[in-house]
């Protein structure tokens, strides 16, 4: 049996990597988990909680797939992703996928740039077409300066394992990405010892799974997952 765990990022939810876990689970009879970390959802209560729980929420789901399976796949987007590592690391993942990877930190005045993008849109009578608009309306204001602290200690935490990862990685990020600079693909790429397969998609945001160009991205996890040679030939950037 194959398992996958697919791990959300923060102040977010499995939906931000839903797309992509129901089409696992469509096309594949795969054991897909997809843990909600405490505190995150679609309300928020951050407050409290540090990064610690965070960690340990998605290391149970972990252990339970690596008991009861053959092999194991991690993907894991934005903050996720850093926790993906760390576990694809500790517990020997067959294949680790990252997503819009937090490699360095977020941009949290990003999110306030996105809000008067939405009251803009809000004039125009084009609000409600915005997938992210209640994503972002519940988050504004709503996330403690010391929780961001946590989520800073979360990814100094994480990335040490970046360089014991030794299983296959894809690493795929947005090039319009402004919560996480794009160039953080090229720094994960050089951290991590084992092989890497990396995708830009040219239009593609933070939320990678959401976007425009979520039907490319899904298929090419897809076949970085189920292939034995990958998506990519080795050392190749694919610019979607």
């Amino acid at each position: 049996m194959i398992g996958c765990l697919c791990i959300h990022g923060y102040t977010g939810g499995p939906y931000e990597v839903e797309p992509l876990a129901e089409r696992l689970k469509e096309n594949t009879d795969w054991q897909v988990v997809v843990p909600c970390l405490p505190g995150h959802g679609n309300t928020l209560a951050l407050k409290g909680v540090p990064f610690e729980q965070w960690v340990s929420a998605a290391e149970e789901e972990m252990e339970e797939l690596v008991n009861k399976c053959d092999s194991v796949y991690v993907i894991g987007f934005s903050m996720g992703g850093m926790i993906a590592s760390y576990l694809a690391a500790k517990y020997q993942a067959t294949k680790l996928a990252l997503l819009s990877p937090a490699g360095k930190y977020l941009n949290f005045k990003q999110m306030g740039i996105e809000m008067v993008r939405f009251m803009l849109k809000g004039v125009k009578g084009q609000l409600k077409q915005d997938p992210l608009y209640s994503n972002y309306k519940e988050k504004f204001g709503s996330v403690p300066f010391t929780s961001m602290r946590e989520f800073q200690k979360c990814v100094r935490f994480t990335r040490p394992y970046l360089r014991r990862i030794e299983c296959p990685v894809l690493i795929a990020q947005g090039r319009q990405d402004s919560m996480v600079p794009y160039k953080t693909l090229h720094y994960l790429d050089k951290e991590i010892a084992a092989e890497t397969e990396l995708i830009l998609y040219d239009q593609s945001k933070h939320h990678i799974c959401l976007g425009e160009e979520k039907e490319e991205l899904i298929r090419n996890v897809y076949s970085f997952l189920t292939s034995k040679k990958g998506v990519l030939d080795k050392g190749e950037v694919i610019i979607q």
